[in-house]
This record gives structure tokens, sequence and C-alpha cells, in this order.
């Protein structure tokens, strides 16, 4: 799966920028990431959204050994899920949602409790989650993005930031180096990003996320790669402003 966001759309942290990267001065020499998924993957569907974001899926790359990929959308939210849900029966009876929900229509159900009740914190609801997952979903109405990764590193993805400024986000490695360069790491496990919170640790909400200098085997750096502090707390919380843009209780404590 891929998912493209313009600058500013998606703040990613500033340290995934790699400091010896000189990427911006060669443009024209990264591959667009849209155009290059697409190519090697035909059967792909593609979403996008004006110049704001774009959001693709190929649903024939699931095999034996790769995780499924599914896609959903209700209410102008749009949710590529990747892996799957050992308790997805469990939850959607816990969200009133029918049998057949596949784990996309779950997420963006999930989200939308939270963005308009806010019962739960984000992190209480995805700690609830069992199962091997990663997802991207976007709120089209609100231009809110959000990631979240499962902690047992049985799904992977990565993002980067490619020279306009753009933020990739993808399962695939080799589309994210073709087109970030140095400016990539892999998405933490165990953490979610979303457009107002920013990243953060759903398994340790407290704690403060830190970043970690990272090279490649010819001892270039990197972009940095992102952990969990233990060793420090964090207060972030996000008020309410409306039902269309916020979480009422992003980011607060247990």
């Amino acid at each position: 799966m891929l998912a493209i966001f313009k600058e500013g759309l998606v703040n990613a942290p500033k340290e995934l920028n790699s400091p010896s990267n000189d990427q911006r001065q060669h443009h024209h020499q990264n591959k667009h990431p849209l155009s290059e998924f697409l190519n090697s993957n035909p059967t792909a569907f593609s979403f996008s959204f004006g110049n704001d974001a774009s959001l693709t899926f190929d649903p024939s790359s699931h095999t034996s050994s790769s995780p499924q990929r599914l896609f959903s959308s209700m209410d102008d939210i749009y949710c590529i899920f990747l892996g799957g849900l050992d308790n997805l029966c469990t939850l959607n009876k816990q969200y009133g949602l029918t049998k057949l929900a596949n784990e996309p229509m779950f997420v963006i159900q999930a989200y939308k409790t939270l963005r308009d009740r806010g019962p739960y914190p984000a992190h209480s609801v995805l700690k609830e989650l069992e199962g091997s997952f990663g997802f991207i979903l976007y709120d089209l109405k609100s231009k809110t993005v959000f990631v979240s990764l499962g902690a047992d590193g049985g799904v992977k993805l990565y993002w980067g930031i490619r020279p306009d400024g753009s933020v990739v986000i993808s399962d695939n490695l080799m589309v994210i180096k073709s087109s970030c360069s140095k400016s990539f790491a892999p998405f933490p496990t165990g953490c979610m990003y979303h457009t107002e919170g920013g990243l953060m640790s759903f398994e340790h909400p407290n704690n403060k996320m830190k970043a970690m200098s990272r090279v490649d085997s010819e001892g270039v750096m990197c972009g940095a790669t992102f952990k969990v502090d233990k060793y420090s707390k964090t207060t972030q919380t996000m008020t309410r402003v409306g039902s269309e843009a916020n979480w009422a209780t992003w980011g607060q404590g247990t």
C-alpha cells in the first residue's frame, strides 16, 4: 500500500530528514512514488484527492507470505488496512457493527466514535486491537491523517520525506527509498500518528518519543528512527474544537 500527503498535511518529525541528504538539489532524480507503485502493481487501485493526498493499494499482492490488504470508505473517510485483527468479531460487536464488517470498516467506525464523541483516549482503543496490523486513514472533510502500526512487528511500514516536502508512507521499502533518498525510516511499532496530535506511542502514551540516529550500510546518515523515551513524560493533549476536526481525549494519559 502507498499513501502520499502534501507538505503540511502531515508534519513528520524533522529528524526524518537525513542531515546528509542533498535530495532537494536533485529533485528531478527522485522517482515519483505513485507512478513507480502503479507501474509495478498494474492491478492496484488509486484514489487521489486533488493535490492534498493519494491512497493506493493492490489487493492482489496478498500471498501466503505477505499480509492481506483491505480498503474501505465511508462518509468521506478512507482507510487502507494491512494485516488482520484476531479479535475483530468482538470489536465489531462492541462498536455495533455487523459480523461482515472487515478491519478497515472497524477502524473507520472507531475513528468516527473518537472524533465525534471521544469516550476513550485514542491509545486505549488501539491497545484493544489484537493481531498484526498497520493502517492509514484519511478524513477528507477535516484533512486529517491517522496512521498506526501494531506492536508485534508482524507488519512493517516505512515513511519518508520527498524533495518537495510531501510525506510518503508505504509497506514497500523500495518505493520509499527511490522517492525519498535517505530521508526515510521504519514507522515505529506500537505507535500512531495523528495530524493534530503528532507521533506518539499507544503502548506508552505518557512517555515522549525520541529520535535515534541511523546510518545505512555505506555509513551515510539516514532519517532517524523513533523510540519511546522511558525516562521522559509528556502532557500532550488535544483540545476539542469541533467534531469534524478534533478528538476530545487525544493523547490523555491512563
